[in-house]
């Protein structure tokens, strides 16, 4: 995966916003918030508002978009006078955001049996509930060791289809 000098990271929402705030807070990722357009993660999630707020300034080079998202269909569409001057690369953290809940906890097996979405099954099998909170999220992978842990755990398990990409594409040294 090649990143642009200017980078916008769109977060679905806010566990993916704060998982990348950790990591990027940690040094953890291949790139920083000084690469971040507007020196932040965003949420805008609609190509057109897109353009409308970040891509109407002048670039003198390209932008890399990436969307940390766990929907394989959600499109982005931009129009034709930024898609050559654009390179958008889904992140995908499909199933949903959870599933590195349970592999931290070592339950991706009875996870798998239980036929549960993740946010059920960490609700009732992990007795974990706000597991998409701020708080929640930020306490619990206060040590990022452990969320990076849980990111190459989730490549691992995962059916991460060819020329789709993970968090864990976006870590160093990965």
């Amino acid at each position: 995966m090649k990143l642009s000098k200017y980078i916008a990271c769109i977060c679905e929402g806010t566990a993916e916003q704060v998982i990348m705030d950790l990591l990027l807070n940690d040094d953890r990722l291949k790139f920083t918030y000084e690469n971040l357009l507007e020196g932040k993660l965003l949420r805008c999630r609609k190509a057109y508002n897109f353009e409308r707020l970040y891509l109407r300034k002048g670039f003198t080079e390209g932008i890399t978009i990436l969307r940390i998202l766990d929907s394989r269909r959600e499109q982005f569409k931009l129009s034709k006078a930024y898609i050559h001057k654009v390179n958008v690369i889904n992140i995908i953290t499909a199933p949903e955001i959870e599933i590195l809940v349970i592999l931290k906890e070592g339950k991706y097996k009875e996870f798998k049996k239980s036929r549960k979405k993740p946010s059920e099954f960490c609700a009732s099998d992990l007795r974990l509930s706000n597991v998409k909170s701020e708080e929640f999220i930020r306490s619990y992978f206060r040590d990022t060791n452990l969320l990076v842990d849980a990111i190459v755990e989730y490549r691992r398990v995962s059916n991460v289809k060819n020329g789709e990409y993970s968090l864990a594409d976006l870590l160093k040294n990965n």
